[in-house]
């Protein structure tokens, strides 16, 4: 399984590498969210500061979801889902591998909107474990859901605009815990901020096991 999930991570982040997608288009689109964010709110009243956890955390989603449905249009072309049922690898070693490329790309993405947060909002990240640990538990939540219900949506024929109502209400939780974890990693309260990693984690954790026993029959449905 471990081995499959590494081939299917591998053949999809260097098919990205290769056609720079997520370079030339998903974080342009990320980083024109927060410029948007920043004209929508005033700087000056303090409103885009305080607002700061959670505006980087809806572009984080936003931004997923053309990662989560570019990484299964990979699959929608010539056959190559068909491909991917015949090829004998185990279902939940491709489920794996699409979790783990969709949450590397995630992590540079996290990685540039915080820079753009620090620059456009002169914003501060507060306490960096805490930080931290919420990204991971995030997402990895993220990944494991959306590659879920990726699946789900990519054998119909409006999985373009099925795929975010399906999904975003899906990742309420995860977008009220991780801006809630911001939120005291940049106060006093750091204390607080670990019980909403922990929700974090679990939402990840159950996603992971459901759509490691879930992906295979899906697959085949799709």
């Amino acid at each position: 399984m471990l081995r499959d999930a590494w081939l299917i991570t591998r053949k999809d982040l260097r098919i990205e590498v290769r056609s720079r997608i997520a370079l030339n288009q998903i974080a342009p689109f990320a980083l024109l969210m927060l410029i948007l964010f920043a004209f929508a709110l005033d700087p000056d009243s303090g409103v885009l500061d305080r607002a700061t956890p959670g505006l980087y955390w809806v572009a984080v989603l936003f931004s997923a979801l053309l990662a989560i449905q570019r990484a299964f249009a990979l699959e929608s072309s010539d056959g190559n889902r068909d491909a991917l049922r015949l090829s004998g690898l185990d279902p939940a070693g491709i489920y794996l591998g699409k979790v783990l490329s969709i949450a590397t790309q995630l992590a540079l993405l996290e990685v540039l909107l915080g820079t753009g947060v620090v620059l456009l909002y002169g914003s501060h990240g507060g306490n960096w474990l805490l930080v931290i640990a919420t990204c991971v538990a995030a997402t990895a939540g993220i990944a494991a859901a959306g590659t879920l219900y990726g699946v789900l949506a990519a054998g119909l024929r409006v999985r373009e605009t099925l795929l975010p109502l399906l999904l975003l209400p899906v990742l309420a939780p995860v977008l009220i815990g991780s801006t809630r974890a911001f939120e005291a990693a940049r106060s006093d309260t750091i204390d607080q901020g670990w019980p909403w990693v922990g929700l974090l984690a679990v939402f990840a954790v159950a996603y992971m096991v459901f759509g490691m026993f879930g992906f295979g029959p899906l697959l085949e449905e799709s």
